[in-house]
């Protein structure tokens, strides 16, 4: 699944083609993902113009003419690809999964502008499309998600409140949206690697100064991803040819039975399950 940082990768592309573009025609091939895609949704785009393409965590957020907003999220296989009219797109991926190339199937809705197209694949329909039509809707959409690491919310304190005197595991707490949005199993797996902190340990367990880990790692793991173009898991590439390298980085995640990077250490990368997720981590210097 894209993570925060494969996602802004995914709002840079988007920002670079379409921002200014109106919206000529909308097709819905399927309307049957995650959240059945709107009847009106076709009414609702088009002539519109697209603003800005912002995000908040995993969500792509097209802020359109007439103070409407359109959100989009991925799932776990969910793609956008761009293609431009009259012109052989070798790479239309705006992203770093699946496909480089715009697959024959499962292309669920097309967008279409003056001279190019935006066309969302989603292999196992998990990514939704969801319309806003006011202020106060969209403060209420986001209101239960936690803080992104790049907030102000997002604290030692905030950190600590929220953890102590709770039995759940630290991995799983990264991963809870509604504790803080954006951190995905790669990341979260790195940044405890950073932390020295085993991901079983117990919320209770985690003192002020590992607190204060977590929140200096989780910033410089997410902005060097960013930084770094994403994490191509598989060899493919976005729209414009880069591949994102923030993988070579990896210390932990996909390093099972690799000696643990850090100075002096002599542990073996394990990898175990929690909550049905691959967590990958050092039990020799991660306590």
């Amino acid at each position: 699944m894209p993570e925060l940082p494969e996602v802004e990768i995914v709002r840079q592309s988007l920002n670079r083609k379409i921002i200014r573009k109106t919206i000529k025609k909308v097709i819905v091939r399927n309307r049957n993902l995650r959240v059945k895609v709107p009847l009106n949704f076709k009414k609702f785009l088009e002539n519109r113009k697209i603003l800005n393409v912002d995000r908040f965590s995993k969500y792509l957020i097209f802020f359109l003419s007439g103070r409407n907003k359109l959100i989009i999220h991925l799932g776990m296989s969910g793609t956008i690809h761009l293609l431009e009219k009259n012109k052989k797109n070798i790479l239309t991926n705006t992203s770093f999964y699946n496909s480089p190339e715009l697959p024959s199937k499962h292309n669920h809705i097309e967008i279409f502008f003056d001279k190019f197209k935006l066309v969302y694949n989603d292999p196992r329909r998990f990514g939704f499309f969801e319309v806003i039509k006011d202020k106060k809707s969209f403060k209420k959409r986001f209101e239960k998600l936690g803080p992104e690491p790049f907030n102000s919310r997002f604290n030692i304190d905030y950190i600590y409140n929220n953890l102590k005197n709770k039995k759940k595991d630290i991995k799983n707490f990264l991963l809870d949206q509604n504790f803080i949005s954006g951190i995905g199993n790669i990341y979260a797996s790195e940044i405890l690697h950073l932390s020295k902190i085993n991901p079983t340990k117990k919320g209770k367990f985690i003192n002020k100064a590992e607190c204060e880990k977590i929140f200096n790692y989780s910033k410089l793991v997410l902005l060097n991803a960013i930084k770094k173009g994403g994490s191509s898991i598989r060899d493919f590439k976005d729209l414009s040819g880069k591949k994102g390298s923030f993988q070579k980085n990896f210390k932990v995640y996909q390093r099972e039975g690799l000696r643990c990077k850090r100075t002096n250490c002599k542990g073996i990368i394990q990898k175990k399950n929690i909550s049905n997720r691959s967590t990958f981590f050092c039990a020799f210097c991660q306590k």
